[in-house]
């Protein structure tokens, strides 16, 4: 392979995989390498079958493809490895010019872009939020101070029986206000101050706030990288990323108690490309997952957007909240989830390398 072949094969952004006419791995890219978990001399000369987990019969395909020299594109197959669950994903085939039976074999996980179409939508709907917040909450919160005022005066007077309409309309007024403070976070919160950031001292600090208080019932495992490097962003943003995320996966298993396990690793070859060019390596993860019963099916795709929630009397802005925080840094979150198992994953930088050290 010339240097030009091997810089076009690795900057395919998609796992690509090179299977010789005895459907034996030949090659892998590096997209590839990240998605099996595998380097390419572990991958070399295995069985590509043997190694992807497809739930349709794309083998006799696959094999119809190569004695026609045809392309083959099939959509939406659930594909997986002994060391992931299925992704859905995009499966291409072609065969390779000027070598018999060999064939380029491409898969084009939904995830990717179903998470980036999901953090770009709700950090516009975030931004509504915010809009909406600086237009609305002055002119809601003062006729309701009133309101709150005028069923104050008239309980003075008012016979026991009466007075409980009132108390009504004093705590129905102050828990709007409530809600509209929540939602004014969105405009209040500051551009993150980046710098080097330990995610598992975050972690930490997370984890010993949650079995504290409202995580008390549950168990917290952590499976941590201990090699991974500073992220780079803004400490206490994050931890709010993270308590959050903690608080939603107690309140999702309940009051019987479950158990959130706290993972992090590292994935070379995760990148981003936003639609206006920025963007870039992605590769510190973090995944905090729960054993709860999982998403209501209905909000599973809306669930980082502004008022869309699962819990009785939730506001839906706390999901909305991490998803702006993520935005802002650069990051990605996206979320899988079935019954017995919600994953909450964060993508983010790691610390620059090279960056000047300011005397």
């Amino acid at each position: 392979m010339s240097p030009t072949d091997a810089s076009v094969w690795s900057s395919i952004p998609v796992p690509s995989f090179l299977v010789d006419s005895e459907d034996c791995v030949v090659e892998v890219n590096s997209a590839a390498e990240g998605f099996m978990n595998a380097s390419q001399k572990v991958l070399e000369g295995k069985k590509i079958w043997q190694l992807l987990a497809v739930d349709a019969p794309i083998e006799e395909a696959f094999q119809r493809a190569r004695e026609n020299n045809t392309t083959l594109f099939v959509n939406d197959l659930d594909v997986g490895t002994r060391n992931r669950s299925p992704l859905q994903c995009g499966v291409q085939v072609a065969p390779l010019q000027g070598s018999v039976g060999t064939m380029l074999l491409m898969l084009s996980p939904r995830e990717l872009a179903g998470r980036l179409t999901r953090n770009q939508s709700a950090k516009s709907a975030a931004q509504s939020a915010i809009g909406m917040a600086e237009m609305l909450a002055h002119e809601i919160k003062n006729p309701l101070a009133g309101i709150t005022g005028a069923a104050q005066l008239l309980s003075m007077n008012l016979n026991p029986e009466d007075l409980e309409l009132t108390e009504l309309i004093v705590s129905e007024s102050r828990r709007i206000v409530k809600l509209l403070e929540q939602v004014e976070q969105f405009g209040n919160l500051t551009e993150p101050a980046f710098k080097p950031v330990n995610v598992h001292d975050i972690l930490d600090r997370a984890r010993r706030s949650a079995i504290l208080g409202f995580g008390a019932h549950m168990t917290i495992v952590e499976e941590y990288d201990p090699s991974l490097p500073p992220a780079w962003g803004d400490g206490d943003q994050l931890l709010q990323v993270v308590l959050n995320l903690l608080k939603n996966a107690s309140e999702a298993c309940g009051r019987d108690g479950g158990v959130i396990r706290i993972r992090t690793f590292y994935e070379h070859s995760f990148n981003l490309r936003r639609r206006d060019g920025q963007g870039g390596a992605l590769p510190l993860q973090i995944e905090i997952i729960d054993n709860g019963p999982g998403l209501p099916p209905q909000i599973k795709d809306d669930i980082f957007d502004p008022f869309v929630s699962g819990k009785e009397n939730g506001t839906g802005l706390g999901l909305a909240l991490v998803s702006k925080i993520v935005a802002d840094h650069n990051g990605w979150i996206s979320v899988h989830s079935e019954p017995g198992e919600t994953k909450f994953r964060l993508s983010l930088p790691r610390e620059p390398r090279g960056r000047k050290i300011k005397e």
